[in-house]
């Protein structure tokens, strides 16, 4: 089984806020293909008090009643993923 698209990666950038439970908050959420200079590119355009992180959009795991590997998104809910008896046992 192949990576749905093996460039995609996901852009999350996060503002300081002490309102919320971590003193931070997430503004933006996006979806880019990958390039060598996302990093730095992300940095120029990011205040002193925002940062950010980069995903491999796609991650592979295992259905855990069929054992077999498959890919899905790096932030799906553990509960809603075949990886886990959760999603089976509902």
């Amino acid at each position: 089984m192949e990576n749905p698209n093996p460039n995609l990666v996901t852009v999350e950038i996060y503002r300081k806020d002490k309102r919320v439970r971590g003193g931070e908050r997430l503004i933006s959420k996006d979806d880019v293909e990958d390039s060598k200079n996302l990093g730095a590119h992300i940095s120029e355009s990011l205040d002193e008090k925002e940062r950010f992180v980069i995903h491999k959009t796609f991650v592979k795991r295992v259905n855990s009643m069929s054992q077999k590997p498959f890919w899905e998104r790096y932030d799906t809910p553990y509960y809603c993923s075949p990886s886990s008896e959760t999603y089976w046992s509902m």
